[in-house]
């Protein structure tokens, strides 16, 4: 078993875990940051490791193309090349079939893709993607998928669907190393019957845990909430259940009470390269604005990260507004800490039985995203 629940919420679906990894074990619910080149922007494994992340993301798509696998083999893999010593999910690269809708063919057997980098060719299916994440070493690899767009018509997304289930079983198939887990990725859009279809056959094929998705692309999070609702159900209770590319504070909370365990977004480091800080109330704040010029207080006064114990506002508005690279690293690791912390407080409360009434106070005192 290479995923534990150890604690269950009364009231809500929620739950608190582990995830086995041979790098470490991972609590959950979790946040993962986002490493897309072998890096966390702005940060270092350091401060990372210091701030409690156990798990980063690594992008498939991005590291084959630069460095390339042959540097990450010579390195002895991702983990060494760039000196994280803790878990690593590689996604499969199915999601650059939806970024890089201009640049690329789907075929029944994978894509055809002009590199973003120099229009070189090259083509990536579920064969090359597991082969890739192989030579990576990654603990945790995703199965190859289309995400789906939105707004789509039902017969584009069931054939959508339908080829990213025949990957799934193709990148099931395919060797890996002996401490690798597979994830498989459940699309079908905004429609119940190619969701709840999808998560089954799945389930059939035999994965260590489950993804949702083709999320956070442009529908509204009702619908979100609804594809959740449609196929968590459906997935393993003794698997790990990962909704990919989510996301905001409120989106987690209402995720959490429905059984998700696991979350990635780039949202703590892009909103703070962009100048925005996230507070206690999971709000942000934007800190380049002119009303904190003169403001001595810290970015957030209840937060004790080393932004926050050590500059204020003001300062790190000056940096951010000379272009002074410090000014993003605080950011960075303001809302880094902010993540970490806040899904503590979930994982607490989950354990402590009282995640209902923590769901209710966030939802009334929480921004919408």
């Amino acid at each position: 078993m290479n995923f534990q629940i150890t604690a269950k919420c009364p009231d809500t679906k929620a739950r608190c875990g582990i995830v086995k990894t041979a790098h470490g074990d991972i609590k959950t619910p979790v946040f993962m940051p986002v490493g897309t080149r072998a890096t966390v922007k702005a940060m270092t494994p350091l401060e990372m490791e210091e701030m409690g992340v156990e798990i980063i993301l690594g992008n498939t798509y991005h590291l084959f193309l630069r460095p390339g696998m042959e540097i990450i083999r010579k390195a002895g893999g991702l983990h060494k090349f760039c000196n994280w010593n803790r878990a690593i999910l590689t996604d499969s690269g199915g999601f650059q079939v939806f970024s890089l809708s201009a640049l690329r063919k789907i075929t029944p057997n994978g894509i055809e893709f002009s590199s973003h980098l120099d229009g070189s060719r090259f083509f990536l299916g579920p064969i090359e993607s597991m082969a890739i994440q192989k030579t990576l070493g990654s603990d945790i690899c995703m199965a190859f998928d289309e995400c789906t767009p939105y707004p789509c018509t039902y017969e584009d997304a069931l054939k959508s669907m339908e080829l990213t289930t025949k990957w799934a079983r193709i990148s099931r198939d395919q060797p890996l190393a002996e401490h690798q887990q597979i994830f498989g990725i459940v699309q079908g859009s905004v429609y119940q019957d190619l969701r709840v279809k999808a998560a089954e056959e799945l389930v059939k094929i035999g994965f260590d845990g489950y993804a949702i998705g083709g999320l956070s692309v442009g529908e509204d999070e009702q619908q979100m909430l609804h594809c959740l609702d449609w196929v968590l159900p459906v997935l393993p209770e003794d698997k790990a259940h990962y909704m990919m590319g989510v996301g905001y504070p409120n989106q987690i909370i209402e995720a959490v009470a429905r059984g998700i365990d696991m979350f990635d977004c780039v949202i703590p480091t892009r909103l703070a390269r962009h100048g925005n800080a996230f507070i206690s109330n999971g709000d942000t704040i934007p800190i380049k604005g002119g009303r904190y010029a003169e403001d001595m207080g810290p970015v957030d006064p209840e937060c004790s990260c080393y932004t926050c114990k050590n500059f204020s506002r003001a300062y790190v508005r000056h940096l951010m507004n000379v272009g002074e690279v410090l000014g993003l690293r605080l950011l960075t690791i303001h809302n880094m800490v902010y993540f970490e912390k806040f899904m503590a407080q979930i994982r607490e409360a989950i354990a402590n039985g009282t995640y209902a009434s923590f769901r209710a106070n966030h939802v009334k005192n929480m921004p919408k995203s």
